[in-house]
């Protein structure tokens, strides 16, 4: 199973320098082979190599596997999308390979730049630590908006033994809450996401409107500050699920919301950026790789009435949703909030298909991925 992981680099103020100017050389020649793959519908590496090999090393000073990396990048990025010329940003992502990049110990990193090698040191985490050994394939080298750099790894992990189960936990995915499991009533509730969300959207409103250049300099500083607050969460969460269903040796079972956005409609600025901001494909995301690794079953189910069926009698009808989030069933009484109620029918579907799961049933059941 391939994870990425990511090293923060801190490179002194000389590194920086030849860091930055072979990253700003790199992608000036990718803009250039793009241009001569798009003109000549070139996607393949070796023919784009024939080509301009020789004068992209001459024009721009890289070095033999600089070039060889950059044509690849060039091709890999036209290959996805034939109709229009691929365009990289002054400081795009540069690749790395074993050739020109090594590490160092447990914590410094060789990468070869314009004028040779630098040696930099980064900060390792326990995570990163048990990983980095499991490397494989290329890096790349990446300076975001801050100022600050970064090395993304590509690592080759063993994925857990998978455990047997007759039993799964179900996840309802919203934005109230969250996530919400058939065990816990209460779920994981979305008010912090939903405050940082409004926070950073009234800030942005405001600093649009100033358009100064001190704004625009804001603007830039605090971009990306609440898709990171929203990935920890989501982390954290999936983290949560994954342990119980480990401690307990349950699968999990999700639901299948792909073509979502597609299906719900959002009224006034502020209801479609909510809906904007609902994270559920990278929850689903982080809960199908720690399971995976934990060796717990994911599946994923149809969510059509789900959040209409009670969980207790089986009775499906829409006036049993009393509100958006009160679930009161018209047949027998039964009522609890409505994504708790829609966890447990998940969970229901799941158990029910497990005993002769061939990827076609009445939930529509399958592993994510397939």
């Amino acid at each position: 199973m391939k994870l990425v992981v990511q090293l923060q680099l801190v490179p002194d103020a000389e590194s920086a320098r030849k860091l930055r100017e072979s990253v700003e050389r790199f992608n000036e020649a990718a803009n250039w082979l793009a241009g001569i793959a798009f003109d000549q519908q070139i996607s393949n590496k070796i023919s784009l190599q024939k080509i301009a090999y020789q004068e992209v090393r001459e024009r721009f000073g890289l070095s033999s596997q600089m070039a060889c990396l950059c044509i690849h990048r060039v091709c890999e990025a036209y290959r996805r999308d034939k109709s229009k010329r691929p365009k990289f940003r002054t400081h795009s992502a540069m690749s790395h390979d074993i050739r020109t990049m090594s590490f160092k110990g447990i914590d410094r990193v060789s990468l070869l730049t314009l004028e040779g090698r630098v040696l930099v040191p980064f900060l390792l985490g326990s995570y990163q630590a048990e990983r980095l050994p499991q490397r494989k394939g290329q890096c790349d080298l990446v300076l975001r908006k801050d100022g600050k750099w970064f090395l993304i790894v590509t690592i080759d992990v063993p994925e857990g033994t998978p455990i047997p189960v007759t039993d799964f936990i179900g996840v309802d995915m919203g934005i109230a809450r969250v996530a919400s499991t058939s065990d816990n009533a209460e779920g994981h509730c979305g008010k912090p996401v939903e405050r940082i969300r409004r926070k950073h959207n009234v800030q942005r409103k405001r600093l649009q409107r100033k358009g100064t250049r001190g704004a625009k300099k804001k603007l830039v500083r605090v971009s990306g500050k609440e898709a990171k607050f929203r990935k920890h969460q989501n982390h954290c969460i999936s983290k949560t699920i994954v342990e119980s269903a480990k401690r307990t040796g349950r699968g999990i079972a999700i639901e299948n919301l792909e073509g979502i956005r597609g299906r719900v409609t959002a009224r006034g600025g502020d209801a479609q950026n909510k809906l904007s901001g609902w994270s559920f494909h990278q929850l689903a995301a982080f809960l199908s790789y720690k399971a995976t690794l934990a060796g717990i079953p994911i599946v994923q189910v149809d969510p059509r009435n789900t959040s209409k069926t009670c969980s207790v009698c089986g009775h499906c009808e829409r006036g049993n949703r009393k509100s958006q989030a009160e679930f009161v069933c018209k047949h027998c009484g039964f009522s609890a909030y409505a994504d708790w109620n829609a966890a447990r029918n998940i969970r229901a579907l799941a158990v029910s298909c497990n005993a002769a799961r061939t990827g076609q049933c009445r939930s529509g059941i399958r592993t994510p991925g397939s």
